[in-house]
């Protein structure tokens, strides 16, 4: 297990090429801002997201993704439920802005942000559509299958799933400035429509009755396995851990519209508390 990480420096050049950047822009804004200036929370999200693409695109996940579909299917639940969200979290747009100096904040970073591509492509529905047509696309089509046999559209699998796993959690959890966010009420009903994408996908596998990737047949035999049985597994870990991970995010969105209510009622009680003061002093 330890000696089958890969070292692909098509992967690996990415992934340190966003990780020194991110690691620029921190020290440049610590440096002017001060220490407090970026939450260390969003940058140790940041790095366990690029921590969680390595281990499953270069670790030995990777390496099985070739003889089980149920490790390939590990891959990329891990890609999409748990690198996505945590590298948005990181919000290395709000980290870019306060990184940049004037200008370029002024004449690039900005009007990148709040251009009509970024309006498109970060509006809600455009990230619900493409996350759910890449998903299905990548497997219920001769992509998923020929990835297998190519580390090219292998890599180009996993990054299409990826970027589209970003998108789609951006409405949920993003804080980096751009289009119009989504209510708390907003949020839970994206979620909510979101879990069948996963769901019936996971079932459709699961419940098939016919191999529906050639490719796995030879290599899950001489493991010793069935290929059905692998298929059936994977199925179940895409219909269950996507829908564990949504409830999830459920949960958090909800006890998070609370907090807010709760805090806002404070807010509204202290304003008239102040009120009530000074109306008395003054009488």
């Amino acid at each position: 297990m330890l000696r089958s990480w890969d070292f692909d420096p098509a992967v690996l050049g990415p992934v340190a090429a966003a990780g020194a950047l991110y690691a620029w822009g921190l020290v440049r804004v610590r440096r002017v801002r001060g220490p407090r200036a970026f939450p260390p929370r969003r940058a140790a999200f940041f790095w366990a997201g690029l921590a969680v693409v390595l281990l499953a695109v270069e670790g030995p996940m990777h390496h099985y993704a070739h003889l089980l579909l149920s490790v390939h299917m590990a891959q990329h639940l891990a890609l999409t439920m748990v690198a996505a969200p945590l590298l948005v979290l990181g919000t290395p747009g709000v980290l870019a802005l306060q990184a940049s100096s004037r200008e370029v904040r002024r004449s690039v970073v900005v009007p990148a942000l709040h251009s009509r591509l970024a309006r498109t492509v970060a509006s809600p529905v455009a990230c619900w559509v493409l996350f759910a047509t890449v998903l299905w696309g990548t497997h219920y089509s001769a992509l998923y299958d020929a990835a297998v046999r190519s580390s090219a559209l292998h890599a180009v699998e996993h990054g299409a799933l990826l970027a589209a796993a970003v998108l789609f959690w951006f409405p949920v959890v993003g804080l980096d400035p751009g289009p119009r966010r989504l209510s708390h009420p907003g949020r839970l009903l994206y979620l909510f429509l979101s879990m069948p994408v996963t769901a019936v996908l996971g079932l459709s596998i699961y419940s098939a009755d016919r191999v529906l990737y050639p490719s796995y047949a030879g290599s899950t035999r001489s493991l010793g396995l069935s290929p059905l049985s692998d298929q059936h597994l994977a199925g179940a870990m895409m219909w269950e851990s996507g829908m564990v991970v949504v409830v999830v995010a459920l949960g958090a969105v909800l006890f998070d519209w609370l907090n807010r209510e709760e805090r806002a009622g404070e807010r509204e009680d202290a304003r008239r508390d102040r009120a009530a003061a000074r109306a008395a002093s003054s009488g």
